[in-house]
């Protein structure tokens, strides 16, 4: 790997994405251990395992929340700088990552305050019920402390990994992930501790992630070097990130609507339990879209740099090799769940009667999973091309014009009501998918055009 990110647009696309995209996605899955730890844990405290996992799990649309926030100022910044990058404005790239840096603090601040002083009751909204709203509101009183944490570590990492620092990225993951494992444990059995001491050591290794983070990007190994005369809110830049980064922030923001839709109308049609299973499903899912998300995320910075550098062949190549990738996963994956669904809902409970609930609840709910590799691929390279306009719209189509509504018609339409309310994901998902498929057809060979005619400063600015 060269200093100079010169081996973005030299290397091998097929190498370079295995060299890029295996870190990635190790650091996802790695990252996805951070809560999925804690809820197998909880998930087996002796007695009131099941009812503490519900209540974790109503936590999780705040959760996403603040991942969200991190999201809508990272995910459109790091493919922003890669760009500057690959048009060797370096500077510009730099200022980039200072000016979000700024504002993810000032935004940590405000959520921390937020969420101290109104968890309770935005808990109860999204779904908490008398026996479960304690559970949750002792988890996420600890939890909004490591906010900042949070958004530090998912938000700065980004900028590691723009640069095709693959490894070292999923470094400052793996160092968060094996503390909380090491650390769950501790707290939560031999402390006594329960949800309490799993919310603990969650902030407790993110803060130990963060302090690698930033001093990686402090150091001289980093290309992007944080400075404190970028230190500052520059609204020039920051702004066109956050039109790029508003994709990704209504993507991982509506997940906390529709799980608040998705809870209140199971409490209202199956009760403690559906509620229950929709935590266990939610974690399936995340399993699921970890990977792919890292796989994609191991495209971004080759994408985003040869758009920068209008070497639109290598940008083809990748997307192609990116989609086929993505389709593969998810098919494997999707097939295993439909055959062994009871082994993947075993992983979070042992309770009976939630385990035979929830395995019939997956199949339906993961239904077409397998097509979800057309989606991530396409809308990951939205962004990577900074087309904010089009990933926007891929997002709020799926989330709020397809799936939010059908929440609340499936039961209308199925005699199981229950069963219903799942069912909408996986309607959903075949609309959407097919949805983006077109239009990014449509725009993908637009950008492509662009990149040969116009002047390589304009790039960036369209």
């Amino acid at each position: 790997m060269t200093k100079d990110n010169t081996f973005l647009k030299e290397a091998p696309i097929g190498k370079l994405l295995f060299t890029l995209a295996v870190p990635t996605i190790t650091a996802q899955l790695i990252n996805m251990l951070y809560n999925i730890v804690d809820r197998i844990y909880i998930g087996h405290m002796k007695n009131v395992g099941d009812l503490a996992l519900t209540g974790v799990g109503v936590c999780m649309p705040i959760i996403m929340i603040v991942s969200a926030f991190a999201a809508f100022i990272s995910a459109g910044g790091a493919p922003r700088a890669s760009i500057y990058m690959g048009k060797g404005d370096n500077d510009s790239a730099e200022k980039t990552m200072g000016s979000c840096f700024a504002l993810q603090v000032i935004i940590s601040v405000v959520i921390t305050t937020v969420l101290i002083l109104f968890h309770r009751p935005m808990l109860l909204s999204f779904g908490a019920s008398n026996n479960t709203i304690n559970y949750a509101c002792d988890y996420m009183g600890i939890y909004a402390l490591g906010t900042i944490f949070v958004q530090l570590t998912l938000g700065m990492n980004s900028y590691i990994t723009a640069q095709g620092f693959a490894k070292q990225g999923m470094l400052s993951v793996l160092i968060g992930a094996v503390s909380n494992i090491v650390l769950d444990p501790v707290f939560i059995f031999v402390l006594d501790m329960g949800v309490k001491g799993a919310a603990l050591a969650t902030i407790i290794s993110q803060a130990f992630s963060c302090i690698w983070v930033v001093s990686f990007l402090c150091s001289k190994n980093s290309i992007l070097k944080f400075k404190l005369k970028n230190l500052r809110i520059n609204l020039k830049l920051t702004l066109p990130c956050l039109a790029l980064g508003l994709a990704p922030f209504i993507m991982q923001s509506s997940e906390s609507i529709i799980s608040a839709c998705f809870n209140s109308s199971l409490l209202l049609y199956g009760g403690d339990i559906a509620v229950g299973a929709m935590t266990i499903l939610t974690s399936v899912m995340q399993f699921a879209m970890m990977p792919l998300q890292g796989l994609a995320q191991g495209s971004q910075p080759i994408i985003s740099y040869n758009y920068g550098a209008k070497i639109p062949q290598r940008v083809k190549k990748t997307f192609k090799l990116l989609l086929f990738s993505s389709l593969i996963y998810s098919t494997v994956l999707w097939a295993c769940i439909m055959l062994f669904p009871r082994v993947f809902a075993s992983i979070f409970t042992s309770d009976p009667a939630l385990l035979d609930f929830s395995q019939k609840a997956l199949k339906i709910y993961c239904g077409v999973l397998c097509l979800f590799g057309i989606q991530i691929a396409c809308q990951m390279t939205f962004v990577s091309l900074g087309k904010a306009f089009s990933s926007i719209i891929v997002a709020v189509m799926r989330k709020f014009v397809l799936l939010l509504p059908l929440i609340y018609i499936m039961p209308k339409l199925m005699s199981d009501k229950t069963m219903a309310v799942y069912a909408a994901e996986p309607v959903a998902d075949i609309l959407a998918v097919t949805f983006t498929a077109i239009l990014f057809f449509f725009v993908f060979r637009k950008a492509m055009k662009e990149i040969e005619k116009l002047p390589q400063n304009q790039i960036v600015n369209n």
